[in-house]
């Protein structure tokens, strides 16, 4: 992305689009039962009290009346419509691991079937957004989540441990491609989860070949165990080589999620936040998703940002916008265009 001289003024900025993830997978209602909801209208409710405090975009994830994460699309369905109904200008932004948590303990904290995890092409009625991994890599988020910070919750046990630091995203050109032709042909946005420079890369060939042709918005994701690690020079590196015309989202865990969160935001950037992300603030204290909103909310206001409301935030996102080949793709995203036969140096983009 380029910077000119005056891109860290805050009126030259988007307004802020906040995205919560205030359903947790990873955690057990015992973790937090303040916090985390398990009745079907404890989910909804959620996320209205999240949009009110000033998050437009809902990542999505549904539990069992039993507390375990839901892994039936029938739940989804009946959350979607809940939340659509509630609260319809907020972004639904389906989490496209289903859920990642183990069913029981000593079980494998694991991704879903390839084949289930394109069935969330035909949700219904369907959401906003679908996330979507690039690149099959390891998903070790034990790897920074200190022991200080799980002690006395569900993971405080070897052998859920064990699970999740043994966990792999599956995300293979063949699943990739198949899975973007689905989504556009249900009309559902993907928002792209990269993990690393490698997954941009992998992205931007998927564009020039045409097999993805809409909006590039993309969480540069700082969790380390295979993925970034909370370096600022690897967000840094990340902005400097995305797209003009995409959007970046921070998104990390635990105590470095408000920093990479701040940084983002001083640059004109995105947030994600919730207890997915982290239960606790700075200070080591249990935090809800509601006031990791706020705080998220004061931060961008005092760096002169604007809150995007639910209308703003699809118009950011381009919510419902594709494109007709590579081509206008490139040139929509601010991408330097394909070259052509016999062209030299790096094309240039056309005035």
């Amino acid at each position: 992305m380029q910077f000119l001289d005056d891109s860290l003024h805050p009126e030259n900025m988007d307004k802020v689009v906040i995205t919560v993830a205030p359903y947790g997978p990873e955690w057990m209602p015992e973790d937090f039962p303040e916090d985390i909801p398990v009745t079907m209208q404890e989910q909804i409710d959620k996320a209205v009290e999240c949009y009110e405090a000033g998050a437009t975009v809902v990542h999505l994830h549904v539990r069992e009346p039993d507390g375990k994460g839901s892994k039936r699309l029938s739940m989804f369905n009946e959350l979607i419509a809940g939340v659509r109904k509630a609260v319809p200008d907020m972004i639904i932004q389906v989490g496209g691991s289903i859920s990642f948590a183990p069913e029981d303990e000593g079980q494998a904290a694991k991704w879903l079937s390839d084949d289930t995890r394109h069935a969330l092409a035909d949700l219904d009625p369907k959401p906003d957004q679908v996330t979507v991994a690039i690149n099959t890599i390891q998903m070790n988020i034990m790897e920074l989540i200190y022991p200080e910070y799980y002690k006395g919750t569900s993971l405080d046990k070897p052998a859920v441990i064990e699970a999740y630091s043994e966990m792999i995203v599956p995300a293979g050109p063949a699943w990739v491609e198949e899975h973007l032709r689905r989504l556009q042909k249900a009309g559902i946005q993907p928002h792209f989860q990269l993990v690393g420079m490698h997954a941009l890369e992998s992205l931007d060939r998927l564009v020039r070949r045409g097999v993805y042709t809409g909006p590039l918005n993309l969480t540069c994701i700082g969790i380390g165990g295979g993925h970034h690690g909370p370096h600022p020079y690897n967000l840094f590196d990340f902005i400097q080589r995305a797209p003009d015309g995409c959007t970046i989202t921070a998104e990390s865990l635990f105590k470095n999620v408000l920093p990479w969160n701040t940084m983002a935001l001083a640059m004109g950037l995105h947030a994600r936040c919730g207890i997915e992300d982290t239960l606790i603030d700075q200070h080591g204290k249990r935090m809800t998703s509601v006031q990791q909103v706020r705080q998220t909310v004061r931060i961008a206001q005092e760096l002169g940002r604007e809150i995007a409301n639910g209308k703003e935030a699809k118009k950011i996102y381009r919510i419902g916008t594709w494109y007709k080949a590579a081509d206008e793709t490139l040139a929509a995203n601010g991408m330097t265009p394909n070259r052509k036969p016999g062209e030299k140096n790096v094309p240039l983009r056309a005035a």
